[in-house]
């Protein structure tokens, strides 16, 4: 195989697929970037952690070109073309179980693996198909991401739950504490709901990958999730389990309704907490009519006191929370006012944009 790239062209899709390379395996070759180049000129760089697969794409003029396929370290690749300046040519070639990379005085022989080797994940075919803008895909996998478990014993909590509908897509993560769904209209009907789990790491990378307003195709599948873009393809394994019941989590029928600008809120929040406790993070709600107070103590004796104007009529209510899990909520809405919906100081509190009913939070209460 032998190829000649320029640097900027080579580090696109050799970006996307480093993510998902371990610096430590227990295979040498799982270290490795498979990269192959066909008779057409598509040059393809895969990197895989056997649950996770993602292939980044570029198209080449086969002048002076061969085909081919060699493996090389991914994380050594990487670190060469970004030393090498911005307009470099890269001419890559390969013979025998070395891969040599020279650009102008500069030259890098590495080892090579056998490209048989280097292990496939499912490539089945899938029960659902459909495409959707990749910022509407994004979308939904940020405004939920941040409330997935994170080495939970309850191994489906580290993941996301993807559930097709008839006529839309949601997304929920909960880590037992708090929940956040979001919803995205789909273009296609699903005559039976759908459920997949997706693990955190395929969650994380992918949402790096959907940088632009591009379509992107989704198959979800019984074993596995794919996504394909103009240049590239993820494939993710799922996690076998089931999802608990979310809609029972939801509040219903809360009476106190609160109402604020929402940085402000945040702002006030952000304070607040710089003298909470380290460890549970507690801050306590007083709410008025009118006026919403924020109390916060830690170990030391310190106190932090903030009110917030608040458009809210009703019984006076104390309730505590993990203002931590208010941030995140506060940071992911962007609209300029926001609702709480409570019910009394045991229940817990529902967070959503007034004006854009797709994400809806859910925080459990603390005792404080």
């Amino acid at each position: 195989m032998k190829f000649t790239i320029l640097r900027e062209e080579f580090l696109k899709p050799l970006q996307l697929v480093v993510g998902v390379v371990e610096r430590r395996q227990t295979l040498p070759i799982l270290s490795h970037v498979l990269i192959s180049l066909d008779e057409l000129g598509q040059l393809s760089l895969t990197g895989t952690d056997l649950e996770v697969e993602i292939v980044g794409k570029v198209a080449l003029d086969m002048h002076d070109n061969e085909p081919g396929e060699i493996t090389v370290p991914a994380r050594k690749l990487m670190d060469i073309c970004r030393s090498l300046p911005e307009e470099a040519v890269l001419e890559i070639s390969s013979k025998d179980d070395r891969t040599v990379l020279t650009s102008k005085r500069s030259r890098f022989t590495l080892s090579s693996l056998p490209a048989s080797e280097f292990p496939s994940v499912d490539d089945s075919p899938g029960q659902v198909e459909f495409s959707m803008p990749a910022q509407a895909l994004k979308q939904l996998i940020d405004s939920t991401a941040f409330a997935m478990a994170h080495q939970d014993v309850r191994y489906y909590l580290n993941g996301m739950l993807w559930e097709a509908n008839s006529g839309s897509l949601n997304t929920v993560a909960t880590d037992g504490h708090r929940l956040a769904m979001s919803t995205r209209e789909m273009p296609v009907s699903v005559p039976n709901k759908v459920q997949i789990i997706i693990p955190r790491k395929g969650v994380l990378e992918l949402s790096k990958m959907l940088i632009d307003g591009k379509e992107v195709t989704v198959v979800l599948g019984s074993n596995h999730v794919r996504v394909l873009g103009p240049d590239f393809r993820f494939t993710s394994k799922l996690v076998d389990g089931a999802y608990p019941d979310y809609e029972r989590v939801l509040p219903r029928g809360g009476t106190k309704i609160v109402a604020a600008d929402r940085e402000s809120l945040r702002q006030a929040f952000v304070r607040t907490a710089i003298l909470s406790n380290e460890k549970y993070r507690g801050v306590r709600l007083l709410l008025e009519n009118g006026s919403l107070k924020m109390v916060a103590n830690n170990p030391e004796q310190e106190q932090a006191e903030e009110e917030v104007s608040v458009e809210y009529h009703g019984d006076s209510l104390e309730i505590g929370f993990n203002v931590s899990y208010i941030l995140d909520v506060l940071n992911v809405l962007k609209g300029d006012t926001i609702r709480f919906v409570l019910s009394d100081a045991n229940s817990s509190a529902l967070i959503e944009d007034p004006r854009n009913s797709e994400s809806v939070y859910v925080i459990m209460p603390m005792r404080l």
